[in-house]
């Protein structure tokens, strides 16, 4: 049989994805000359792919040849096997703004039924963080889902991992990009990471199923964290961190970049405040990314934080946590409360109650007065 004639443009579209040194500028030309007809460039003889402008002999062959050199079969039957779906370009649930990048992927690997419905704010940083980074990483993950956004890392040890758990302990949605193939595991001791992230969000990749990670696809996956997000969030690295190739990509997209100050004398605080130094924005909390990107908190955002069970009014009630939920009996029937108040009535700890009144204030349920307490509005 002629597996040429039996292609479709999804099935086209994987292959040409998993053919060995076809480079995304060398694929985008090949597109533009075949009118975007992924099938038509698998179909056509090497005499007229090697009239375009930087197809060579070698690529082309590859691509004449391309049975031998990918095995359809065997993919497909790994995407049925792991429930993994292939997303293309043309596809609704393909990330819209990552269409908006230079050279985005031509499809990308998806486990899990996320299809990037809320606006993403990505959190990165260094695998190596202190303390003071893992509690900033989770709690700002936490606030940003509270606030109806998806979270966007590459579940790498240390702030990546921060950023994923926050978003799941508030019952968000999380999306991992990975620098590998979807069906590795990396790093290993995040198995458990992996499996939730895929039933709350989703985990991709544009790399075939078996690609292993290096020194090439790390930067390849820090474009499409920052492709997909309205912002990049920077909480620690060194100023030759990952992290710092993620912000510029960023930068380049037209993204905003916000950095979190650290200590001075920390070399996992120098990447952030060098971004500071060069134009990216400070940041503290939630609310300064709302500040400088007020179209971000659009009405339609889903809020996905698990809601309380209160006698408050449900209908403001919906998508808190439950801490929240507590907060609010405090301030029933028009009480004025301080924090330290808050905190003694409802036995949360203060920078819990602090964290939860400044999400209730950003979503206006709260107002804070000039004497330093809060009531419901």
């Amino acid at each position: 049989m002629n597996l040429d004639r039996t292609l479709d443009e999804s099935r086209a579209f994987l292959i040409l994805n998993g053919i060995p040194t076809l480079g995304p500028v060398t694929l985008q030309r090949l597109l533009e000359h075949f009118d975007h007809d992924p099938v038509a460039i698998l179909q056509a003889p090497a005499r007229e792919l090697t009239a375009i402008k930087g197809v060579g002999a070698g690529v082309a062959n590859m691509l004449v040849s391309w049975p031998q050199n990918f095995d359809l079969e065997r993919e497909e039957g790994l995407l049925l096997r792991h429930g993994v779906n292939f997303v293309t370009r043309s596809d609704s649930s393909y990330p819209a703004l990552l269409l908006e990048t230079y050279d985005p992927p031509i499809g990308i690997y998806r486990l899990g039924s996320y299809a990037f419905q809320n606006r993403c704010v990505a959190i990165v940083g260094t695998r190596r963080p202190t303390l003071y980074g893992r509690r900033i990483a989770r709690a700002l993950s936490g606030e940003l889902v509270a606030l109806g956004f998806c979270v966007v890392s590459g579940m790498a040890r240390g702030i990546d991992t921060e950023a994923h758990q926050g978003a799941l302990d508030r019952g968000g949605r999380t999306v991992a990009v990975m620098g590998c193939g979807i069906d590795i595991i990396y790093p290993p001791e995040n198995l458990d990471l992996y499996r939730a992230i895929a039933r709350e969000g989703a985990v991709v990749s544009e790399f075939p199923f078996g690609r292993r990670a290096d020194r090439q696809t790390f930067p390849m996956r820090n474009r499409i964290i920052a492709g997909i997000c309205d912002a990049t969030v920077v909480v620690e690295t060194d100023t030759k961190g990952g992290s710092m190739i993620t912000a510029r990509f960023a930068g380049e997209q037209g993204r905003q970049v916000f950095a979190v100050p650290g200590h001075i004398d920390q070399p996992s605080s120098r990447g952030c405040h060098a971004l500071i130094r060069d134009g990216a924005t400070l940041l503290t909390s939630a609310e300064d990314i709302l500040a400088d990107l007020p179209y971000l908190m659009q009405p339609e955002l889903s809020l996905d934080a698990k809601p309380a069970v209160s006698t408050v009014d449900p209908t403001r009630l919906q998508g808190l946590s439950q801490e929240a939920g507590q907060i609010l009996e405090t301030l029933s029937d028009g009480s004025v409360w301080h924090p330290d108040q808050i905190a003694a009535m409802t036995g949360l700890a203060q920078p819990t109650v602090l964290s939860e009144l400044l999400l209730l204030e950003l979503r206006r349920i709260v107002g804070k007065r000039s004497d330093g307490a809060y009531e419901q509005r």
